[in-house]
């Protein structure tokens, strides 16, 4: 579990390519070793391009007295066996007792009962006002007629939720089927997407154990709301995106000519394997071909984008991520001019693969307003004065009423300032400056399960665990430093996760916006502090004692992350505790 480093490095801008002499580093790569930024010697240019994951580890396994072949074995099975049982206990959690509190919390009023509709009509249809009690009541009742509703987000969240209540029906356990679902496969991701990143196991499994025991995490995977949907796809996407990486670059590994002078494929054999070093031509010229897991990524962010639209901010860091990506691998194998390259041969494909495909697929989850009669707006172009005028009155009907909802839409979103009390501002999202309150009511003893005398509180918090955000505040930084000053791209690719999900709400400051749209880059916030605590934990060379310590410190770390979550447990899930317990639980005043 050792530290992780960039295989982007000094070396990789090509200066020993095959035919040009060896030249010194650009002046800012060694006004960047006074920071103590790398410059490895050179080597076989295939494991800087694709670096192995490192040998399976059995040191662990010989204390419990297992044989080394039999540790191999199970080093190996946990490379699934560990993400899986991570993801196990995260989806124990998340689905325990998932309908309590048995009433529609918060912002429930709103997507549950659009998913219903979209089950029964292909649009949203209008609900009673009294349509909450009927739904929690002794004898629920659905007060639903097909007079079309005006909503304000795309329908591919609801339609997903609407999944669960198909099964389940119209109740608490079945419109928050989906998202727990979701929730727990998000766990899975990333404990996979850690490991591929940091090309370690255990720091993979850790980042999916800080994810499972969040607490933001934790309540928006047990509430049917949209963000959480939104979250999901944006995590596909990236590992989508991680695992184009690694094939892309391997194809351009593979091209690399290889022998001992780096002249000759064909050398490869009398030189026992040969080392492969840069060219130029491949670097420059070399088609990178069928991308099926950057459509796949462009897929998940369309669905991103069609629950909510911040998924589109996601889409534009992501594309131009994976670009960056490509300039940097183009560099690695010997491209005098990457940027270049990169425009030439996968520009054009990287914005069909990613832009285009979500684009298609945000226009997609559309089709049940699209295939109906009924919906709000749907008959604008057939049935209004304005409808018949201006100079796309040649597109079809459904196109051009579509368009103008989706600008009613955003002059809604951009427009909204009513004050709400639990709102918050982005500059306080980091330190949990002000949570979101779900549910709460106030039983007194003897009632809803309260033994207190004094009386009892029920609370579902929308609060990430305290400790695990703080640190990662510290994590962020680091992650800052290593991509700037260590040339590390899996930190800026974290810090891309972060910003895409987070620096787009400074732009609305005046918007009525909360703490709870930040759940969007929690995954990202958790290999942040997985990665600073492989730092904590130390490099593989470095000495027994120096191991020891950092263990200790980083396994204090995590425990007390998790004895925060249990602490604040009772608040993330509606339990009955004493007013003394829940007071002694607001850390801060912004809190009440």
């Amino acid at each position: 579990m050792g530290r992780v480093t960039s295989d982007t490095t000094a070396t990789e801008t090509g200066a020993h390519r095959v035919g040009y002499p060896a030249q010194q580093p650009p002046v800012w790569q060694r006004r960047l070793r006074r920071f103590g930024y790398p410059v490895r010697p050179q080597g076989d240019l295939r494991a800087r391009l694709v670096p192995a994951f490192p040998p399976p580890g059995i040191r662990l396994w010989a204390v419990f007295g297992v044989g080394p072949a039999a540790a191999v074995r199970l080093s190996r099975w946990a490379a699934w066996g560990g993400p899986l049982l991570v993801a196990l206990v995260a989806g124990v959690l998340r689905f325990w007792h998932l309908g309590s509190p048995h009433d529609v919390i918060f912002d429930e009023t709103y997507y549950p009962k659009d998913a219903w509709s979209l089950l029964q009509y292909g649009y949203e249809g209008t609900w009673d006002k009294n349509a909450n009690a009927a739904l929690v009541g002794p004898h629920p009742k659905i007060l639903l007629s097909p007079q079309a509703s005006y909503v304000v987000h795309p329908p591919m969240g609801k339609w997903l939720i609407a999944l669960g209540e198909a099964v389940f029906g119209m109740n608490p356990f079945g419109w928050r089927f989906m998202v727990a679902l979701l929730g727990t496969l998000s766990v899975l991701l990333i404990c996979r997407i850690g490991r591929r990143l940091m090309r370690s196991t255990a720091l993979g499994c850790l980042a999916g154990a800080l994810l499972t025991v969040d607490g933001l995490h934790f309540v928006m995977s047990r509430t049917a709301l949209l963000d959480l949907i939104v979250m999901f796809w944006v995590v596909a996407a990236f590992g989508c995106l991680l695992v184009d990486r690694d094939r892309t670059r391997a194809r351009l590994a593979a091209a690399l000519p290889v022998g001992h002078g780096g002249t000759s494929r064909s050398s490869e054999a009398e030189n026992g394997g040969g080392v492969a070093r840069p060219d130029e031509k491949v670097g420059d010229r070399l088609r990178l071909g069928w991308r099926p897991w950057r459509i796949t990524a462009g897929l998940c962010l369309g669905l991103a984008s069609a629950t909510k639209w911040n998924g589109l901010y996601y889409l534009a860091a992501f594309a131009l991520m994976s670009v960056l990506w490509d300039v940097a691998a183009r560099r690695t194998a010997g491209a005098r001019r990457p940027f270049r390259a990169a425009l030439r041969r996968d520009v054009l494909p990287a914005f069909g693969a990613t832009v285009v495909v979500a684009l298609a697929t945000y226009l997609a989850s559309w089709s049940g307003w699209i295939a109906t009669k009924g919906g709000y707006y749907r008959d604008w172009a057939t049935n209004t004065a304005e409808g018949h005028t201006g100079s796309w009155t040649w597109l079809p009907d459904w196109l051009r009423s579509l368009w103008h909802y989706q600008t009613e839409v955003y002059a809604f979103h951009t427009g909204l300032t009513t004050p709400h009390t639990y709102q918050s501002n982005p500059w306080s999202w980091l330190v949990l400056g002000r949570p979101v309150s779900y549910f709460y009511k106030d039983p007194a003893a003897g009632h809803q399960g309260c033994t207190a005398v004094e009386g009892c509180a029920r609370e579902v918090l929308a609060l990430g665990t305290p400790l695990l955000w703080w640190a990662a505040c510290f994590a962020l930084l680091y992650a800052l430093y290593r991509w700037l000053f260590k040339r590390d791209w899996r930190a800026g690719a974290i810090a891309c996760g972060v910003a895409a999900g987070y620096l787009p709400w400074f732009l609305y400051q005046e918007r009525t916006i909360f703490l709870f749209y930040a759940v969007v880059f929690v995954p990202f916030l958790c290999l942040a502090l997985a990665m600073m605590i492989g730092a904590i934990i130390g490099p593989p060379g470095a000495s027994e004692r120096r191991h020891t310590i950092g263990a200790v410190g980083a396994g204090v770390l995590v425990l007390l992350i998790i004895w925060n979550f249990i602490y604040f447990y009772p608040l993330y899930t509606g339990m009955p505790i004493p007013k003394s317990a829940w007071h002694g639980r607001m850390w801060l005043d912004s809190w009440v």
